[in-house]
């Protein structure tokens, strides 16, 4: 008697889904349907084992490339796609009764200023002035909040999670690194070609060069894990090396800028400064803009339309900078002069999330103008704080400063709060990170970006759980000694 094998009905079902996919493919000539069988096995591993599919999403990170729909849409493959199915899974952990996120978690006076800007977003989105970009804008900031600060502060409480997760991307950073330079070696390194060799993994040099510096307190620290393991403490070592020379040879001002603040703002942790240095910043930034604004002092610093150029080499480009003669630095300040009047337009509300390309040229100074103030590309203003301004008002930019500086004043308490060494080291890192991310942001606005806005919010969920620890440990410290006295 003949045996026949015969196969369960969930194959039979991925099965028809490969063959229709791949057929569908090749008659439309639209490939990307060949992909669709990899979108349910992701579904189905998302629902065997969720965390596995979030440390996926990580790795994901460093690979992940942007991809432009025919209508115009543009997404991050595989990175938002995955992201989305992650809100989706947290929302149905919280409808289920599952206790994915703490009450403690919840009333963290981060969370809440988190949530108070996610609500002014959702407000100025009402009242906004092209309410479809808004509305766009608000769903992907959601995602963002939900996934990288309230999953991660479910999945980041231990550090063996935190180290795990930390190989995961690592590794394929490391893999686009060496892609990387081994095109930009085939040019000499030069400056005037980096830009060919980044495709697909990134967009321009600027993201590219702000993922590693992010990056690097993470493996730096990770040193502390390991330096008791000769293999891979040099294989961190080597890692660190390969960063610093990427990062040089990216020819990025911000990145270099931003390896410097770090040595400074260790010091200003220390030694219990940051609140004096909020105070002094705020006060430098205040009395520039009141000097640039009186008797319309800002239009003596307008570049000369002949003069600025773009640069082939990286040391004309660092001396055209000092000499406001570099076309992204006053092509930038042609935006930010925009940005002015558009605050004093609709100083409260702004003119609503995502909107700042729809209206700005007609509130741009002809004599702010360069040679690629036509914005072909649709880029935005390089400068996250303007940005926040223009599209949702001084309220919605004092909402985020709080939030900014209140997560950094309370990097300083919880460092200062915590007595085990490597977890205090550790604090360190997280808040060089979050640090970096709040400088490049005041000449390039990538916090809406998956590279660079992943690390943003998973920096404070981070803080926060390390801040939740240190008050159980005390409360613990507390009931012990009540014990040992009575």
């Amino acid at each position: 008697m003949k045996k026949y094998v015969t196969f369960p009905p969930l194959q039979i079902i991925f099965g028809s889904i490969i063959v229709v996919s791949l057929f569908l493919a090749i008659v439309t000539e639209i490939y990307l349907l060949a992909a669709i069988p990899l979108v349910f096995l992701l579904a189905y591993a998302t629902i065997a084992d969720y965390r596995t599919v979030y440390l996926l999403m990580l790795a994901c990170l460093p690979l992940s490339t942007e991809f432009y729909f025919p209508n115009g849409l543009a997404t991050d493959l595989p990175t938002e796609p995955i992201i989305i199915g992650l809100m989706f899974v947290f929302l149905f952990l919280v409808l289920s009764g599952q206790n994915v996120v703490e009450a403690r978690f919840l009333k963290h006076p981060i969370t809440l200023l988190l949530l108070l800007h996610l609500s002014w977003i959702a407000i100025t989105t009402i009242t906004s002035s092209q309410i479809i970009f808004s509305t766009k804008y608000l769903f992907a900031k959601s995602w963002y909040i939900i996934v990288f600060y309230f999953f991660a502060g479910n999945l980041f409480q231990q550090e063996k999670q935190i180290k795990t997760a930390f190989w995961w991307i690592l590794i394929p950073l490391l893999l686009t690194l060496i892609y990387v330079n081994l095109g930009h070696a085939q040019y000499g390194f030069s400056f005037e070609n980096i830009y060919r060799v980044l495709h697909p993994f990134y967009r321009n040099h600027v993201i590219y060069a702000c993922l590693m510096v992010i990056f690097f307190p993470f493996v730096w620290y990770a040193l502390y894990w390991y330096w008791e393991q000769p293999k891979i403490k040099w294989l961190l070592i080597i890692s660190i090396i390969f960063l610093l020379i990427s990062i040089y040879f990216s020819y990025t001002r911000a990145a270099y800028v931003a390896l410097l603040i770090m040595p400074i703002s260790y010091l200003i942790l220390r030694l219990k400064l940051i609140p004096l240095a909020i105070v002094a910043g705020a006060l430098i930034v205040s009395v520039g803009i009141i000097f640039l604004v009186n008797q319309n002092k800002y239009l003596a610093y307008a570049p000369n339309y002949e003069r600025t150029i773009t640069h082939t080499e990286f040391s004309n480009l660092l001396e055209a900078t000092y000499n406001l003669e570099d076309i992204s630095t006053m092509e930038r300040f042609h935006r930010w002069v925009a940005a002015f009047f558009m605050i004093k337009e609709k100083p409260l509300m702004g003119f609503g999330p995502g909107n700042f390309y729809s209206f700005y040229k007609p509130f741009t100074v002809s004599s702010f103008r360069t040679y690629v103030s036509d914005n072909p590309e649709q880029s935005g203003i390089h400068n996250y704080y303007l940005m926040v301004a223009v599209e949702q008002g001084i309220t919605g930019l004092f909402i985020f400063l709080l939030l900014c500086t209140y997560v950094l004043w309370k990097s300083q308490v919880i460092y200062h709060q915590t007595n085990d060494n490597i977890r205090r080291t550790f604090i360190i890192a997280v808040f060089f990170v979050f640090i970096i991310i709040c400088s490049v942001q005041t000449m390039n606005d990538l916090i809406e970006t998956d590279k660079v806005g992943a690390f943003f919010f998973i920096c404070m969920a981070i803080l926060v759980n390390l801040d939740l620890r240190n008050q159980s440990e005390m409360i613990y410290d507390n009931r012990k000694e009540n014990r040992t006295t009575k």
